[in-house]
């Protein structure tokens, strides 16, 4: 198995392709802590897990507040004995709109999706330096190229990939890797938060699966990813099987970006 004997942590891992991610690995060998702010959702998550004889935790709270951010280290650490791997996939979309921009929106936007990852590797780094551990940050496209529907949301992302380039430099002499997963349209129902926004005129009041559609047409795949598509790509590059790959982006769109 691909993860035999390795401990990590997946953010946002409840639904979707964090969901994906966490129920992969654990088949794949490893012991997992899922991280989300909701309840029933996490422990579905940690129930299949350990139905199919892997082992997982729950680890609920809001990664909004710092002192949980921190702590979900040191609980999968004490469950587990160490951390190896830690998947920051947690993000949210924000405002689309920059007329009357709501800063108190904007805050909560860039601490979801960037403070709360630098709180919780920042957290983690004495654990995944003992044993060469790795690190994936979740981008988007948005994080690539220009957004004209995610502005702040873009804003976010484009650092999350500065951050792990950074990094990958800084600790890369103790062995520990950091790379960047950018998914494209995927089938989730983040992907209809994302398409049909209140404060987004050209889209409200919009049908959601019209506009999913029209996101899956729009790559040269014709099709929309799959949240199973992003966990096998999280697989190989928090595996060991990626052992000399760090400081990369890795694009999963149907080629969108090409």
């Amino acid at each position: 198995m691909r993860m035999a004997g390795k401990s990590g942590i997946v953010t946002a891992g409840a639904s979707g392709m964090g969901a994906a991610g966490a129920l992969r690995f654990a088949k794949e060998g490893a012991s997992v802590a899922v991280v989300d702010r909701d309840d029933a959702k996490t422990q579905a998550v940690v129930d299949a897990i350990r139905a199919e004889g892997g082992t997982a935790i729950a680890l609920c709270g809001d990664l909004l507040d710092e002192g949980f951010s921190r702590d979900i280290v040191h609980r999968a650490a004490e469950a587990f004995g160490n951390i190896d791997f830690l998947w920051n996939h947690v993000g949210h979309p924000g405002p689309a709109a920059m007329e009357g921009l709501d800063l108190a929106e904007f805050d909560m936007t860039i601490n979801l999706n960037l403070r709360t990852v630098m709180a919780t590797t920042s957290e983690a780094m004495p654990w995944l330096s003992k044993r060469g551990g790795s690190v994936l940050f979740t981008s988007s496209t948005a994080g690539l190229v220009g957004s004209p529907f995610s502005p702040v949301y873009s804003i976010a992302k484009f650092g999350v990939i500065g951050l792990s380039r950074s990094l990958a430099k800084r600790y890369g002499p103790a062995g520990v890797r950091f790379n960047v997963i950018c998914p494209g349209s995927i089938d989730t129902p983040m992907l209809r938060v994302f398409a049909a926004r209140p404060d987004q005129e050209s889209t409200k009041g919009a049908d959601k699966e019209a506009l999913a559609a029209q996101r899956a047409a729009s790559n040269p795949m014709n099709r929309l990813g799959q949240p199973e598509e992003i966990a096998n790509a999280a697989l190989f590059l928090l595996s060991d099987e990626a052992s000399f790959v760090t400081g990369a982006t890795l694009s999963v769109d149907g080629g969108s970006t090409a």
